[in-house]
């Protein structure tokens, strides 16, 4: 009999759908209405688990998978995973590591570029007929330049370091924050957050938020500037969005680029009506190439987890 897998949330390469069903016996509780019968009937036979890194996957179900064997996360947060309880239980959990780095930090330029030059509502004064309406050149205000502005990272990993290396194609100079001096990496270190901002135009979020959540507050944000953006490809909870909303409101910063959000889908209508302020469905690595890399990682982790050896990087090893 084929392995049974509980998939909680969807993936969207038909190969890897395909290759899933050839395997395995695949639950897809996202399908379910009711998902806790669901669990109740066939979670005995569970021996992995496919889920998201928004997603991840409670303590209790956990528990309630007694024949569990691994954890594969197709995303890189395992912030909604307890890596600690998992480890008790010597579960290998894994997640999928590089597969987007290009990706995200393409995405971060794009919402760089789509803030500061207001590219969004360029295209929307034309295709609407606005243009022809009113021809003049004063019609739009003037936006901003991103060559050469101050870029400041914070949370210099890979994606961190793959968002450095464009923007420093772009003149910009370059400062990061993270938990520590990373002597090989050519930018500025600047241990305070505070004065990272401070210090940058353009203040960019690169980091895991297990242990960072709400960094990005009114005092962060009044340090950036009224001439300042804030992008975020990491995670919604890193900033404290009523006040992200309030310094937009109030001028406080320049504007935003944001991929995530604090309680998705549910993104504060507030930010609707701001041309400066560019926002995704988080689809930060939402293209085919990183998407099928992602399920090839998933699919590699669950082979190895169920054949009862520990996947390639384990982060309960």
């Amino acid at each position: 009999m084929k392995p049974h897998v509980l998939q909680l949330n969807p993936i969207l390469v038909p190969a890897i759908n395909d290759k899933l069903n050839e395997l395995y016996t695949v639950h897809r509780l996202f399908e379910q209405q009711d998902k806790t019968a669901y669990l109740a009937e066939h979670g005995a036979n569970i021996r992995g688990v496919i889920t998201g890194g928004h997603t991840g996957i409670t303590n209790a179900m956990i528990e309630s998978l007694p024949a569990l064997q691994v954890i594969a996360v197709n995303g890189v947060g395992t912030d909604a995973v307890d890596l600690e309880f998992a480890r008790s239980r010597n579960l290998p959990v894994t997640a999928t590591f590089g597969a987007l780095t290009e990706d995200v930090a393409d995405l971060a330029i794009g919402l760089i570029l789509a803030s500061c030059r207001e590219i969004c509502s360029g295209n929307d004064f034309v295709k609407t007929g606005n243009w022809q309406k009113n021809p003049h050149p004063g019609a739009i205000p003037l936006s901003r330049r991103f060559s050469g502005k101050r870029v400041g990272i914070v949370g210099m990993g890979k994606v961190g370091r793959a968002i450095a290396q464009r923007a420093a194609a772009f003149d910009c100079p370059i400062a990061y924050t993270d938990l520590r001096h990373i002597a090989e990496l050519p930018y500025n270190f600047v241990p305070d957050l505070l004065q990272l901002a401070r210090d940058s135009d353009i203040l960019v979020l690169a980091a895991a938020a297990d242990k960072a959540q709400g960094i990005i507050n009114a005092a962060v944000l009044d340090a950036l500037g009224k001439d300042g953006y804030l992008i975020n490809i990491a995670r919604g909870k890193l900033v404290v969005e009523a006040d992200l909303v309030d310094a937009l409101t109030r001028g406080a910063i320049a504007g935003a680029g944001l991929d995530v959000f604090v309680d998705e889908p549910n993104v504060p209508e507030a930010l609707f009506p701001m041309d400066r302020v560019v926002l995704q469905a988080h689809r930060a690595s939402a293209t085919v190439e990183s998407r099928t890399a992602m399920g090839e990682m998933v699919l590699a982790s669950l082979a190895a987890g169920l054949a009862g050896q520990r996947p390639e990087g384990s982060l309960t090893t």
